[in-house]
């Protein structure tokens, strides 16, 4: 069995691959828009047209003068012929396909009317003119087909040459060579500077996406992590109802029979609230996070939170005037994860900056300011620029307040984190993000 033999291994492929470039020079690979037409300058979109219209201006006087001069054809046949060959390169910036089918028809019958007419001394089968412009055809081509498209163009024009080099072979110079390798080298080009583009797109898409699916992650984390720290503190009030009902009956005398019932249900509902409150613990928490046997950090903290901050080189003064006992658990530790997350931002972006830490109480919301100037001029970022999801944590925790949060930058170059958290029980609060 030979290589070239219908029944070859290779004889399959070979024709699959044939009727992949037959289908891509039957259909575009794009819809007709046009070239650089998604670019956000207003130059760069009408380009392409500027040069299309600039090539077939100059082309196609240049054309209809070297077939009447050079190759004796009458004007009347020169000036159809040299219109076909160049008016389409207007379609090019929308539809280079189907103008290469027009042009190179054109040049086709234009290589063949030129066979009987005064060639001695002139390029055939394509005159000068002819190879510029299709080698400006060649360079939209690259820049918007696909790569079998783009091998079935390069092949179909060796084709055309080299049957004319058969037919009047002493007519021809070699030009067909030329246009051929030269084609070939447009094609390659453009269609790698394409591939490129295309490659540099579907990677930023896919950062975008990735950069979503972290921040997405950060988000369910953050939510994770505040559920795991709510359960103490809702477990601590749930143990205590436990411990009173069950007590209840012991502390109080004469309790009616029918009271000390209630006392037992209260507790038993009690325990088996704490009970499934642990499976979904249990479910919240990774495989490797383990116990968390230390008590929850609260606003008492905070002063250990900026002498640590100072330790690290950033000057920084806490202001506090709130009473701990007045204030919830949740909102105690909200308020303390929302400092610390703010410092470490400091710490992070604007090593060295002056920072003021404000947690103050009217009574009715507890107000957390973490205010910073701009970094200290011999200061170097430990990060350039910031992912934004450490303001995750800080409204997930100021939604489960009912409070607000207003972030942003200030005209000096600093930052501020304001947060208010309402000593009451949250109703639906909106956040200033």
């Amino acid at each position: 069995m030979t290589p070239s033999s219908p029944q070859s291994p290779l004889w399959p492929t070979a024709r699959t691959q044939v009727r992949l470039v037959l289908r891509a020079l039957r259909t575009p690979s794009h819809p007709a828009t046009p070239l650089l037409g998604d670019s956000p300058r207003r130059g760069l979109r009408y380009l392409p047209y500027l040069v299309v219209t600039a090539a077939v201006a100059a082309l196609l006087p240049v054309t209809v003068n070297v077939l009447t001069t050079a190759y004796g054809l009458n004007a009347d046949a020169a000036w159809p012929l040299a219109v076909a060959q160049t008016a389409p390169l207007l379609m090019a910036p929308t539809r280079p396909l189907q103008a290469w089918w027009l042009v190179f028809t054109a040049d086709v019958i234009g290589a063949a009317s030129l066979t009987g007419a005064e060639t001695a001394g002139s390029p055939w089968p394509w005159p000068p003119p002819v190879v510029i412009g299709y080698l400006i055809l060649m360079a939209f081509l690259g820049l918007r087909e696909s790569r079998p498209a783009l091998i079935g163009v390069w092949l179909t024009t060796g084709i055309a040459g080299f049957a004319f080099e058969l037919l009047r072979s002493e007519l021809s110079d070699g030009v067909w060579v030329l246009l051929f390798i030269l084609t070939g080298v447009v094609l390659v080009a453009t269609g790698a500077l394409r591939e490129r583009g295309d490659a540099q797109r579907k990677l930023a898409a896919q950062e975008s996406i990735s950069e979503a699916e972290r921040a997405q992650r950060t988000l369910l984390e953050e939510r994770t992590r505040i559920a795991r720290e709510l359960h103490d503190v809702v477990a601590h009030h749930m143990s205590v109802i436990t411990v009173q009902a069950d007590s209840a009956p012991y502390r109080i005398p004469g309790l009616p029979e029918q009271a000390r019932e209630e006392f037992g249900t209260i507790a038993a509902s009690a325990r088996e609230s704490l009970t499934e409150m642990r499976r979904l613990l249990s479910v919240l928490r990774s495989a490797d996070t383990g116990g968390e046997l230390a008590p929850q950090p609260g606003i008492t903290r905070v002063q250990q939170l900026v002498e640590a901050t100072v330790r690290a080189g950033v000057p920084a003064e806490l202001s506090l005037s709130v009473d701990p006992a007045q204030v919830p658990q949740a909102v105690d530790l909200s308020a303390y994860r929302i400092v610390q997350e703010a410092l470490a931002n400091v710490v992070r972006h604007a090593p060295g900056a002056v920072t003021r830490v404000s947690v103050v109480s009217d009574g009715t919301d507890l107000t957390v300011v973490v205010v910073n100037g701009p970094a200290g001029s011999r200061a170097e970022p430990l990060e350039q620029a910031g992912t934004g999801h450490g303001l995750v944590g800080m409204r997930e925790r100021v939604r489960l307040t009912g409070g607000t949060l207003d972030t942003g930058p200030l005209p000096d170059g600093g930052f501020r984190v304001a947060a208010r958290l309402p000593l009451t029980a949250p109703g639906t609060a909106e956040e200033t993000a």
